[in-house]
């Protein structure tokens, strides 16, 4: 008797659990599906577009990183083998001494590194005291603010994310981060917002709270009839526009074409191993499938001798 209460308690517990669960998902409302693209890394034999990443890092550091860090990706991964700046051989005027090869000694990355709009807290000097300085290649990217209360206080008390894993942060990664930035849209008539707040119906919330008073009924639920719209609001405008980077190459300078090589580059500063890794897997696959021929060749030889 006792393990059967035991058991029902377990069950009770568990649909209560399952229940609250559910009505907190229902309660975080729905987005608007992302819309799926082309990536050039996708796929097995995946890669990533150099061109596409040394723009996506053009756009990083010319809008993003005015809110957002990339604090757990080094200056030197930039030059790193399937890095946007990686180079096998020295540009012209370099010495033939100098190793381009080698990330920390490229000449593109120091130049990037040491023109960065940040800079890093280094010490204590001589006297005890901490200093700032020019980032090195060997440093990592300096974020935007000293701390979480100062970057709070910027931004209306939201904390911007570091976009160091934002890709493999989300629920549908690229796919997700390029949506959010291209699909802000006007505030639905039904809909009224805070100030410093913008609507986007790829970002998760719920604007049921949110609809004017007249679409409310006397218990705060949404009027029967009414949509309520997709998405939520977040406190990060608009960063985007077109022509307001310019590229050095004939590539669109559009809202598009920004956020898809933004995310491009961010997808490599989440897995800047993923070609490595992916040619490592083909060649481990061609390597399994030779072995199991020969073993089977090897079997068929073997036991071919004995008599049934």
């Amino acid at each position: 008797m006792k393990l059967i209460n035991i058991a029902r308690t377990l069950t009770i517990a568990l649909a209560a659990t399952v229940a609250g669960q559910s009505a907190a998902f229902a309660a975080a409302g729905e987005a608007k599906h992302y819309e799926h693209q082309h990536w050039h890394f996708n796929g097995p034999f995946g890669t990533f577009d150099k061109d596409a990443l040394q723009r996506g890092y053009q756009v990083y550091e010319a809008v993003c990183s005015n809110c957002h860090g990339l604090e757990q990706v080094s200056f030197r991964n930039l030059g790193q083998k399937g890095g946007p700046f990686y180079l096998e051989d020295c540009p012209a005027g370099i010495p033939d001494t100098v190793d381009c090869s080698n990330p920390n000694d490229n000449p593109i990355v120091k130049a990037l590194a040491a023109q960065y709009k940040y800079q890093v807290v280094d010490g204590p000097d001589d006297t005890g005291e901490m200093f700032n300085r020019a980032p090195l290649a060997s440093d990592r990217f300096p974020g935007p603010y000293a701390n979480e209360q100062i970057a709070r206080m910027a931004n209306n008390n939201a904390l911007p994310p570091d976009l160091s894993l934002i890709t493999k942060a989300r629920h549908g990664g690229p796919d997700y981060i390029y949506s959010l930035l291209t699909g802000y849209e006007e505030v639905p008539s039904t809909v009224e917002v805070g100030p410093g707040q913008y609507y986007n119906p790829y970002f998760h919330g719920d604007l049921s709270q949110a609809l004017k008073p007249e679409y409310l009924d006397e218990e705060g639920d949404p009027v029967e009839g009414v949509h309520v719209p997709l998405g939520g609001v977040l406190a990060m405008a608009p960063p985007l526009a077109d022509g307001i980077i310019e590229y050095g190459d004939d590539s669109p300078q559009t809202v598009e074409q920004y956020a898809k090589d933004v995310t491009e580059f961010l997808m490599w500063a989440a897995e800047p191993k993923l070609e490595a890794r992916k040619k490592l897997g083909v060649m481990t696959i061609i390597y399994l499938l030779i072995l199991s021929i020969i073993l089977y060749w090897s079997y068929r030889k073997i036991w071919s001798k004995v008599e049934h």
